[in-house]
């Protein structure tokens, strides 16, 4: 009996850059990972929430006392809000990027290099892609487990009681996968834990202070407000921010678009660099 042929392989079967081989397979491996954290639930939430916490509350009420009102520009001109509004508005935007970041760099991290889960999940029919995919999902839906519970403590503050408050809530989930998604670039380029401070450092750091988080973005020099206009960040906050003064942010369209393309290119950056990296 002859053997049987198969097609040859194209170049662009081997290529790390090909497009994403993705299935269902991923929900087992997210599933897996909901499991492990089921044990660890509490004590991740309490760590999760109490940074931000303590900046809502040191200076939301500290330096809110100081401050006062902040200027803001709406649809039918400019109008006064609490700082305590304006910081937690955009402080919680601030918490689904750094909780879908610390996720998907120390958590993802340790699963994939450290323990060497990925290559264990790998033995069965289970593809990187998938597992790329379910670690970007989890680390989106612990962030926005972290908001969810953020935004139970500023409704008990009665810092906001605004219906739109619902629509927030998938924004912030986008919000998490986009982070997510970029993390895992730095996930797949880092050789030990250190790296990670590179991108906290040169990245987040800065994109909180130009974000609008802790102030509006006219106060910034017209050069920088150019670049800062197109960051992730700032994106979710002009998104998030008029939620919780009970307004449909402006020019919703372009904020949007600007978090599905950096999650788009991200993820498909990551899941090369990722490929390249276990040479698959």
């Amino acid at each position: 009996m002859a053997p049987r042929a198969y097609p040859p392989m194209t170049p662009n079967q081997f290529s790390v850059w090909r497009a994403p081989q993705l299935s269902l397979r991923f929900w087992p491996v997210f599933l897996r990972n909901l499991l492990v954290w089921r044990k660890l639930a509490i004590p991740s939430l309490v760590g999760n929430i109490a940074e931000p916490l303590m900046w809502l509350v040191a200076f939301g009420y500290g330096m809110g006392a100081l401050v006062g009102q902040v200027n803001m520009d709406g649809p039918h001109g400019s109008f006064q809000v609490p700082y305590i509004l304006f910081l937690a508005s955009g402080s919680i935007c601030m918490s689904a990027m750094n909780a879908a970041t610390f996720e998907a760099l120390y958590s993802a991290f340790s699963r994939m290099h450290v323990q060497k889960t990925w290559d264990g999940i790998m033995n069965a029919p289970v593809g990187l892609d998938d597992i790329v995919l379910a670690e970007m999902l989890w680390a989106a839906f612990k962030s926005l487990f972290t908001v969810t519970a953020i935004l139970g403590v500023m409704l008990a503050l009665n810092i906001s009681h605004s219906p739109k408050l619902l629509v927030a809530w998938p924004i912030l989930l986008g919000v998490g996968i986009t982070f997510a998604c970029i993390a895992l670039i730095v996930n797949a380029l880092a050789k030990g834990y250190d790296f990670f401070t590179y991108y906290f450092t040169l990245f987040l750091t800065p994109m909180m202070f130009l974000s609008g988080v802790f102030f509006p973005l006219e106060q910034l020099p017209h050069a920088v407000r150019m670049v800062a206009d197109w960051l992730p960040l700032s994106s979710a906050v002009a998104l998030v921010r008029p939620l919780f003064m009970d307004q449909w942010p402006a020019d919703a369209l372009r904020h949007a678009t600007v978090l599905v393309v950096f999650a788009a290119v991200s993820f498909w950056v990551a899941l090369a660099l990722t490929r390249k990296r276990f040479r698959a």
